[in-house]
């Protein structure tokens, strides 16, 4: 069994990228980040549709939380005063409010600095419940 949590974040956007350094460098949080393009998705229990739609966190016993959940993981993993922000992200209605926030900034994350054509997502496939970026199959 994994003894520490991951992170999993799409490593070809730009934002997601400089959002991931931010998070090291000042948030500190205590996981392995890694991108989605070289994770062993499989082995961690997640679907390359589900990687590329959100980042995604994997508890050490396997439990996988999307969007702002994944947040609010990084966030309560990092200790001190982050440890509030993130169980707050996980109570009602902040959840709630997270998680539209994540939405929209998710839809929009190639708009953003950092972000780059590549951070784009597609509309939704016609049955599907990911998207998907330009290019990816």
């Amino acid at each position: 069994m994994r003894t520490q949590p991951v992170l999993v974040y799409d490593g070809d956007c730009g934002f997601c990228t400089a959002s991931v350094a931010f998070a090291r460098k000042w948030i500190k949080p205590r996981c392995e980040i890694t991108a989605q393009q070289g994770a062993p998705l499989e082995a961690l229990g997640i679907t390359r549709g589900r990687a590329e739609y959100e980042a995604l966190w994997v508890t050490p016993d396997g439990r996988v939380h999307g969007g702002a959940q994944a947040v609010a993981g990084l966030l309560s993993s990092a200790g001190g005063g982050w440890v509030v922000v993130g169980a707050l992200l996980r109570l009602p209605p902040m959840r709630w409010i997270a998680h539209g926030v994540y939405r929209l900034i998710a839809a929009n994350r190639h708009r953003l600095p950092g972000g780059t054509a590549a951070c784009a997502l597609t509309p939704r496939a016609s049955g599907s419940s990911r998207g998907a970026k330009p290019g990816s199959a």
